[in-house]
């Protein structure tokens, strides 16, 4: 699940969601806005059985991202309004 809320000055906070323990082990947010660098963006386990990660950017942003997780396995969110060559696509 991808959330956006309003944050400060014209910017929105974007928060990615999943369930806790689907896929098994550690997952980040890999993407355009943390120079694709894997783990920068970890999901962390929250108490309603989700696990998040979250990042604020100037509103009109597109965000290119993936998910990482075990064993290198790359997967895409299904709530992205569009898909490109680089994985997910949205518009903040």
């Amino acid at each position: 699940m991808i959330r956006i809320m309003p944050a400060k000055d014209q910017h929105v906070r974007v928060t990615w969601a999943l369930p806790r323990h689907e896929p098994p082990g550690p997952v980040s947010v890999v993407g355009d806005f943390n120079g694709w660098t894997p783990g920068a963006t970890e999901l962390r386990a929250r108490s309603n059985g989700n696990r998040t990660a979250a990042v604020v950017v100037p509103r009109g942003t597109t965000l290119r991202f993936r998910y990482l997780g075990s064993n290198g396995h790359w997967f895409d969110d299904s709530d992205a309004a569009a898909q490109d060559d680089h994985g997910c696509v949205i518009t903040v």
